[in-house]
């Protein structure tokens, strides 16, 4: 394990492997930072995007679709502007977007949740590639992981509070969720679920917020590894590098007055998994 990138994020998140240009991008949520992090010479390039950013994905040749505050948002990468592309929400100011991914067709799931973590008062959306937004799960506390199966016949997601993961039957055809049902209980001494990363063999890579580590479960749920950061509260892993063969993970620094002896919350991790990832999908519109 070593540190990718210091970037000092008071809650980093949604780490993503930019496979156009070989780029770490993470986002700082509440300083409503996008950073790129360069893994050939260890620099870091910040984008203040003007409001809470949780999540990017890539549009495009040299863009990122963003899950903001108040919906979606587009980066231009070469001149770092941005521009809203649909609302999501509005009517619920309390709430916020949080992790997000897009499917092999390019349609964007992302999810939302309170800012004081209210139970039942977040969504899970689907983006379309027409930009029209459609709720495919209501109820939900905390929206977080999102993945698919290597066919994509199977979506899994996570919302933190429930403690675990779930899975959906998915249609790739029409990005409808069906056969909803839980795939792994997590124990509450592991830590909350957070962000996942898929591997090329099915495996799902797990952060646990609050019990420094990432796990690895299979696609029957069995947990087949677990690898420990000097973090507390690691937040979402993503293979990266030229092979797909690194696992680089976000995380979040600790409330003031909390002291965990080493504790490098804040900084993107990077690790060795000892299996390959799949690149991630573009987002279509």
């Amino acid at each position: 394990m070593t540190v990718a990138f210091d970037i000092g994020a008071k809650l980093g998140e949604g780490a993503l492997w930019d496979w156009r240009h070989g780029l770490l991008v993470a986002v700082d949520i509440p300083a409503g930072r996008v950073i790129l992090g360069d893994p050939g010479d260890g620099s870091t390039r910040s984008i203040d995007v003007g409001q809470p950013v949780s999540a990017a994905m890539l549009r495009g040749e040299h863009d990122l679709l963003l899950a903001v505050r108040d919906g979606f948002a587009t980066l231009d990468l070469d001149t770092g502007g941005v521009e809203p592309l649909v609302a999501v929400e509005a009517d619920r100011p309390a709430n916020r977007m949080n992790d997000a991914a897009c499917d092999a067709r390019g349609r964007c799931f992302a999810g939302t949740m309170a800012t004081d973590d209210t139970p039942g008062a977040g969504a899970l959306y689907r983006l379309d590639e027409d930009l029209s937004v459609h709720a495919v799960l209501e109820g939900v506390t905390i929206s977080n992981g999102l993945g698919w199966s290597p066919s994509g016949d199977v979506m899994y997601h996570i919302d933190s509070k429930a403690g675990g993961i779930d899975a959906h039957d998915f249609d790739m055809d029409s990005g409808a969720l069906s056969g909803r049902r839980r795939l792994v209980d997590t124990d509450p001494a592991w830590g909350l679920p957070d962000g996942l990363a898929m591997d090329a063999e099915g495996g799902i890579w797990v952060a646990f917020w609050g019990g420094a580590a990432v796990r690895r479960f299979s696609s029957e749920g069995e947990l087949m590894a677990r690898l420990e950061l000097p973090a507390a509260r690691p937040t979402r892993p993503a293979f990266g590098g030229a092979e797909l063969d690194q696992l680089y993970v976000t995380s979040a620094k600790l409330d003031p007055g909390q002291t965990v002896e080493r504790d490098l919350g804040g900084a993107v991790f990077l690790l060795e998994p000892g299996v390959r990832g799949v690149r991630a999908h573009p987002f279509a519109g």
